[in-house]
């Protein structure tokens, strides 16, 4: 305590006793001190790197008389340009906020993010809680008065070089797909797997599975029966789980590479900071690869599957494949399906009738084609049978 006087007044200075950012904790008081500890990759030398520093911060922390350790808190295998998938970042943020740290320690700025917008929020944020971050590299204390404006430099260049990292991959991932190197998801995908050479080869337990779906497609059965079936069986999807959905049905009988070609770069990531990936509709430059690796289906098979995709897209309206004329009766009036209905189901009177699909669509008028009965359609394909046999070797040899 000191005194002084002015202008005939006596000024008396009363010291400080807590301290400046959290006013519920007396100087005397130890701090409680966390680290902060991140690495990129989930390869064994950045596996070292991050084990190493665990050890470093906790014995620094311990080591010192006037700190008492709270807890490495570390992330591994994660990007730091974006804070929403670090887990162990978010909780010690949690942490910080509910009054459990007093400062956080970490190796530099890049290490506790790459996105200048997320780290200055989350400094301010634990500034306002009396809660200091130091950054070892960079020697900057955020509690300091100059530490904000240090930080808003230094993480920009952190931003930047994740920007350019982040070019340098796209430009390498881009030079593979142009040199016809085609890379492959194993783990989703149904049908094979990842060879000695380090290239595609089929596994043919998974290849009669993904043969078999095509052969049902093309006799007639669509994607959500085939789903069903499959599903009924117990058979495994691409991802291992054990109902089938038909979109999975159908991306495997669109997808080009069970004829061994390979279409690259359908995606493309849209911002480097959010890592928000698009479907590429022109935007970036693909390639199509042919013979790439060994087909699951002949060309032919797949171009098939292709046009009847397409046909029943532009007839509209589905089938379930169920009967022996399903997805095969076309209406003569408006091109859509003929689907098979029973009348009288519960009596003696019953029966099995074909009528369009568009006979009472309430999107636009009823078509006015009128129904047959499965009795009048066997007769005419007994017919048509008999006639085609007739002339087979006319057909056969045309």
């Amino acid at each position: 305590m000191s005194e002084a006087v002015a202008g005939g007044a006596r000024v008396r200075m009363i010291p400080a006793t807590v301290r400046r950012y959290a006013a519920t904790r007396p100087l005397t008081e130890r701090l409680r001190v966390a680290a902060y500890a991140r690495v990129s990759t989930d390869d064994e030398e950045q596996l070292t790197s991050y084990e190493a520093q665990v050890d470093y911060y906790t014995r620094k922390i311990r080591e010192n008389p006037d700190w008492t350790f709270v807890e490495v808190y570390a992330d591994e295998g994660i990007s730091g340009t974006n804070t929403k998938k670090r887990k162990n970042f978010n909780r010690m943020i949690d942490d910080a906020m509910a009054g459990k740290i007093d400062r956080i320690i970490t190796k530099s700025v890049s290490r506790f993010a790459r996105n200048t917008v997320d780290t200055l929020t989350a400094v301010r944020k634990l500034k306002e809680k009396g809660v200091g971050v130091t950054f070892e590299k960079e020697n900057i204390d955020t509690l300091d008065s100059k530490g904000e404006l240090l930080i808003t430099i230094m993480s920009s260049l952190a931003q930047e070089e994740s920007r350019s990292i982040s070019e340098n991959v796209t430009w390498g991932w881009r030079k593979r797909i142009a040199d016809g190197k085609v890379s492959l998801a194993y783990s989703n995908f149904l049908g094979y797997e990842k060879g000695p050479d380090g290239k595609m080869q089929i596994v043919e337990e998974e290849a009669k599975i993904v043969r078999e779906i095509y052969a049902m497609f093309l006799d007639g059965k669509t994607p959500s029966g085939i789903a069903s079936a499959l599903t009924k069986r117990g058979v495994s999807t691409p991802a291992g789980k054990t109902k089938w959905q038909a979109s999975t049905v159908k991306s495997i009988l669109s997808n080009e590479k069970y004829k061994g070609d390979a279409l690259l770069q359908k995606t493309f990531t849209v911002d480097f900071l959010t890592k928000k990936a698009k479907v590429n509709e022109g935007e970036a430059p693909q390639y199509y690869v042919e013979g790439s690796h060994p087909a699951i289906v002949s060309g032919e098979v797949f171009e098939l599957a292709q046009v009847e995709l397409a046909r029943r897209r532009q007839r509209g309206g589905h089938t379930s494949a169920v009967t022996p004329f399903s997805g095969r009766l076309v209406c003569g009036e408006c091109g859509a399906y003929f689907g098979s209905k029973v009348w009288h189901s519960t009596d003696a009177y019953r029966s099995v009738v074909y009528r369009c699909n568009r006979k009472y669509d309430k999107k636009g008028a009823p078509c006015p084609s009128p129904h047959v009965r499965e009795e009048e359609i066997k007769v005419a394909f007994e017919k048509a049978l008999g006639m085609m046999l007739e002339c087979r070797s006319e057909i056969f040899s045309a």
